[in-house]
């Protein structure tokens, strides 16, 4: 007995793999800051968790229709239409165990060997892993901190061939923070339009997690012409703080909702009963607490971007939203550590912080742009502010 070639596909999430050295390490009694897991740190708030508790002593802990309840579809029908101007009827919606089921769902359902993916790098660590395990063709296109790390119209046109099937779109981006414009959508737009057999995976995931004048718009709202080939994706774990809940949704054309609901009546089954309850209350309850979050976001990443930046060798972009940064340090490589090791790589590097700085991060390889880093800043300001210094002082030590 051995491993498929399917899984020989694929690598182990290297976000979740640092997450759990982090938590090894603290363990340990080690002092270690992680900054490296896509979490808010902010608790799912109360009028959600009330939904939850409500759903099961009302006994709503049965199966469920295998994509997702009638009332948790209507409710992201409405949010599709009230936040993103979209009109879709609950045949068009699916409901998944977090948006990376989504994501499983969709390209599994799809690709076939041969099919290539367009994913403008960085890009979020699962997208190519699981278009090669459905046995379709990553095409990566380098989007760099020159461009705000956004795929320009030019680079999709020519990264476009006849056996495109899909391109993912993750605004705002994990790892970068950087979202796109109206206009940049509707630029990229005018190119999908000339290709007509190529369907676009929007990843809104960090949707509501915006900054300033910054105003979110989704593909298929600003190209109201591919709206009948996008699959427009978001969920609940971050705006809600709902990651462990595990529910990711999408809009899109029925046939391709119906194809992923087989698969899914085969794999899962529904998503979990009290889960989808607390979904449908975050979806229509009050939103206002996302402004204050927000308001709280904003002030870190300031402050983490300026104090990043005061590092000679650093270069760190300001985010129109998500909670991440990805300064790049290309500056710093070559350098010698005070041990002696010399610095090749951002892997390399990310160790250097974590064994003198204590301090754990991502590296840009795993998101398919080096040198690089990808430094979460969902967590309290003081933390931040130690963590920065400790860095500030490690590039410091450097010769």
């Amino acid at each position: 007995m051995h491993a498929s070639a399917a899984l020989d596909r694929i690598q182990p999430s290297p976000t979740l793999a640092m997450t759990s050295r982090v938590l090894d390490l603290k363990r340990q009694g080690i002092d270690v800051i992680g900054l490296g897991a896509g979490e808010p740190d902010f608790d799912t708030p109360d009028f959600v968790k009330e939904a939850a508790i409500e759903a099961i002593r009302a006994g709503k802990t049965k199966y469920t229709n295998v994509d997702g309840t009638a009332e948790l579809k209507e409710a992201i029908v409405a949010k599709f239409q009230r936040d993103n101007e979209l009109r879709y009827e609950t045949g068009q919606i699916t409901v998944n165990v977090g948006g990376k089921h989504t994501l499983f769902n969709a390209m599994v359902a799809t690709v076939d060997p041969g099919d290539e993916v367009i994913i403008p790098a960085p890009y979020w660590v699962s997208y190519p892993d699981v278009v090669q395990f459905a046995g379709g063709t990553p095409v990566f296109v380098a989007a760099g901190p020159d461009q705000q790390y956004k795929l320009r119209p030019e680079q999709l046109e020519a990264a476009i061939t006849p056996k495109t099937k899909w391109l993912i779109l993750n605004s705002p981006s994990n790892p970068t923070g950087s979202a796109y414009s109206l206009a940049e959508l509707q630029a990229l737009g005018e190119v999908l339009e000339r290709h007509p057999h190529v369907w676009i995976f929007a990843d809104d995931m960090y949707e509501h997690i915006v900054y300033g004048d910054f105003r979110f718009h989704t593909i298929a709202q600003a190209c109201p012409s591919l709206f009948e080939r996008t699959l427009t994706v978001n969920g609940c774990s971050k705006a809600y703080a709902m990651t462990g809940w595990r529910i990711g949704f999408a809009g899109g054309a029925q046939w391709l909702i119906k194809a992923m609901a087989k698969l899914q009546s085969q794999s899962t089954s529904n998503p979990c009963s009290i889960a989808q309850a607390a979904a449908t209350a975050a979806l229509s309850g009050d939103q206002s607490f996302l402004a204050e979050r927000n308001a709280a976001f904003q002030k870190r990443r300031d402050m983490v971007v300026g104090m990043l930046n005061e590092i000679d060798g650093m270069t760190c972009p300001t985010p129109e939203g998500a909670f991440y940064v990805y300064p790049e340090f290309s500056g710093l490589i070559g350098k010698t550590t005070p041990k002696g090791e010399k610095i090749e790589t951002d892997e390399q590097m990310i160790g250097y912080f974590l064994g003198e700085a204590r301090v754990a991060a991502v590296h840009g390889a795993a998101f398919g742009l080096s040198p690089a880093m990808r430094i979460s800043y969902a967590t309290s300001d003081d933390l931040l502010r130690e963590a920065c210094s400790r860095i500030q002082a490690a590039c410091a030590a450097l010769k």
